[in-house]
C-alpha cells in the first residue's frame, strides 16, 4: 500500500535566475531613475526614511527596498461583514475572485443594449455577486451616474455594504471624498479595522509617478488600520516600454516604490501588489489584454511570492462586445492561468467594451469558468484506491462500470454540472428547438439578477448610511 499523493498541475514562467534579474533591473530603476512624487508630506516621509530627492524626483536605493520588504507582512486574513474569516491572501494561498470594477455603463443580459450605470445597477449586480459562489469579493462595480457626482462615491459604498456581506474592494474616484467614505464604512461598521472587510485600491501613474491622491489616500488608509491594494496599469508602447521584459522591470519597479512608501508611513503596514499589464492599439487608440499580458501577470505573481507579499492580477475582463466569444476565451485564459499559477486575488471579473462596461452575463459566465479552473488546479489523488485497482480486477476484461461500487459512491461529484449549460445529446438538442448557449445565459442571468436578495441588515444600513450622507451634503 502507498501513501495517497495529489495530482497538481501548475504553471511557472520564471527561474530563480530570471527572478533576480527582474528584481535587480527595478532596483537599478529605483536607485538611478528614481520616482515622481506629487504629494509634499509623502516626499518628505520617503527622504526621512532614506530615499534622497534630487529635483523633481525620489530615488530609492536598494537597502531601504530590502528594509521595506522585511517589514511588511507576508499574508492578510480577510473577514467578511459579519466578522468572519473569509479568505487568506499571500504564502501560497488559493486564488480569488471578484467582481466589478467601476464601469460607466450597464448592459443588459437580454437585449445587449447599455445604458448610464446607475444605483438600482450597483443593487442588482451586488445581489449577484453574493449570490454566486466562484466571487470572494464584490469591488466597486460601476460609476453611479443618477446621483449627484460628488456623492457618488457615498452612495456606491453604501450599496455595497448593504447589499452584500463579502469583503469589497473599494475603489473611490473623488479623492477629497475619501475620507468620507471611509467615515462611511466606520460609521456603519464600527470595528472595519479590527477584522477587516475592506480593501481600498490605488493606482500609481504609470510611468514612475505616485500622483498625489494616491499617497494622500494611502497615508489615510494606513493611518486607519485598514489594508490596501496598490495595483499599476499601464499600455506597452504609450504608457510604458513595448517589450515584455520592459514592462515588467518598470511596472515592478513602481509596485516596490509603493511598498517603500507604505513601510515608510508605519512599518508593518498590510499592503497587496499587482499590475495590469495591457497594450495599446496605435491604429484605433484602443488598449487591450493581449496573451502575453497573462504571461506578465503570472510573472509578477511569482515575483510577489519571491517578495513574500500578498498579490493582486489580472481578471481578464475588459474584452469583447459583451458576452461573447471574445470575452469567453479572455475569462478562460485568465482564470485557469490564474488558478495554475501563483495569482493571489483577480478582483475585477464582468466588464465588457473596453472596461466601460458592466455586464451581469459575463459575470454569471465567468461563475462557472472560476470552478472549473479551480477544479482542475485541484488536480487528482493518486493511491490504491482512487486508481480503482479493486473495481478494475472485479469487473474485468470486457465488462463495464456503470455499477461499480467506485462510480457509485463518487458518480455525483465525478464531473463538473454546469447550471447553465447541460450536456444535451444531439436528439435532446434538437427536440428543445436548437436552443443557442447565449440565450442560455441570457435566462440564467436574469434568473439570478430578479431572485436577487439582500441582507437582512439591509434597511437599517440604507436608512443609516442616507441620513450620513444627507449631513455631508449641508
Amino acid at each position: 500500500m502507498t501513501n495517497a499523493t495529489q495530482i497538481r498541475p501548475r504553471l511557472s514562467v520564471l527561474d530563480e535566475r530570471q527572478v533576480d534579474q527582474v528584481h535587480d533591473y527595478s532596483l537599478r530603476i529605483l536607485a538611478a531613475t528614481g520616482v515622481r512624487v506629487d504629494s509634499q508630506p509623502a516626499r518628505r516621509v520617503l527622504v526621512r526614511a532614506g530615499a534622497k530627492e534630487e529635483g523633481d524626483r525620489v530615488l530609492i536605493p536598494g537597502s531601504l527596498v530590502e528594509r521595506s520588504l522585511r517589514s511588511a507582512p507576508s499574508s492578510l486574513e480577510i473577514f467578511d461583514r459579519r466578522g468572519n474569516p473569509a479568505f487568506r491572501l499571500g504564502d501560497g494561498a488559493e486564488t480569488r475572485f471578484g467582481i466589478g470594477v467601476t464601469a460607466l455603463n450597464y448592459q443588459d443580459p437580454m437585449t445587449d443594449e447599455i445604458e448610464p450605470f446607475a444605483r438600482r445597477h450597483m443593487e442588482a449586480v451586488v445581489r449577484l455577486g453574493q449570490a454566486l459562489p466562484s466571487f470572494d469579493v464584490i469591488s466597486t462595480i460601476g460609476v453611479i451616474q443618477d446621483t449627484p457626482a460628488d456623492l457618488s462615491d457615498l452612495f456606491a459604498i453604501l450599496e455595497m455594504m448593504a447589499n452584500s456581506t463579502k469583503p469589497l474592494v473599494v475603489l473611490v474616484s473623488d479623492d477629497d471624498r475619501y475620507p468620507a467614505v471611509l467615515d462611511l464604512v466606520e460609521h456603519l461598521h464600527p470595528d472595519a479595522a479590527e477584522k477587516p472587510f475592506v480593501i481600498p485600491y490605488f493606482n500609481p501613474v504609470t510611468p514612475l509617478v505616485v500622483n498625489r491622491g494616491t499617497a494622500d489616500k494611502m497615508t489615510a488608509t494606513i493611518e486607519r488600520g485598514l489594508p490596501f491594494i496598490y495595483s499599476n496599469y499601464g499600455m506597452a508602447g504609450a504608457t510604458m516600454p513595448i517589450t515584455p521584459a520592459g514592462i515588467l522591470a518598470l511596472l515592478n519597479a513602481e509596485l516596490l516604490a509603493g511598498l517603500v512608501l507604505s513601510q515608510s508611513i508605519r512599518p508593518g503596514a498590510p499592503i497587496i501588489i499587482g499590475m495590469l499589464p495591457a497594450f495599446f492599439d496605435m491604429r484605433g487608440m484602443a488598449n487591450f489584454y493581449d496573451p502575453m499580458s497573462y504571461v506578465l501577470d503570472l510573472a509578477c505573481a511569482e515575483m510577489t511570492a519571491f517578495y513574500r507579499l500578498p498579490h493582486c492580477g489580472t481578471s481578464g475582463s475588459g474584452m469583447g462586445w459583451g458576452a461573447d466569444v471574445i470575452a469567453a476565451g479572455h475569462q478562460w485564459v485568465n482564470h485557469l492561468a490564474s488558478c495554475l499559477g501563483q495569482v493571489g486575488l483577480a478582483p475585477f471579473v464582468g466588464d465588457t467594451l473596453g472596461s466601460t462596461t458592466m455586464s451581469p452575463a459575463i459575470i454569471v459566465y465567468a461563475d462557472e469558468v472560476i470552478a472549473q479552473a479551480r477544479r482542475t488546479a485541484a488536480g487528482f489523488a493518486l493511491d490504491e484506491t482512487a486508481a480503482a485497482l479493486g473495481d478494475i480486477a472485479e469487473i474485468g476484461p470486457g465488462g463495464n462500470f456503470l455499477m461499480a461500487p467506485g462510480t457509485l459512491e463518487h458518480f455525483r461529484s465525478a464531473y463538473f454540472e454546469s447550471k447553465v449549460f447541460p450536456n444535451l445529446t444531439v436528439d435532446d438538442w434538437r427536440q428543445q428547438g436548437y436552443p443557442r448557449a447565449d440565450d442560455r445565459l441570457r435566462s440564467r442571468t436574469r434568473e439570478l439578477l430578479d431572485a436577487g436578495t439582500a441582507p437582512e441588515d439591509h434597511d437599517d444600513l440604507i436608512a443609516r448610511g442616507e441620513a450620513l450622507i444627507r449631513s455631508v451634503v449641508r
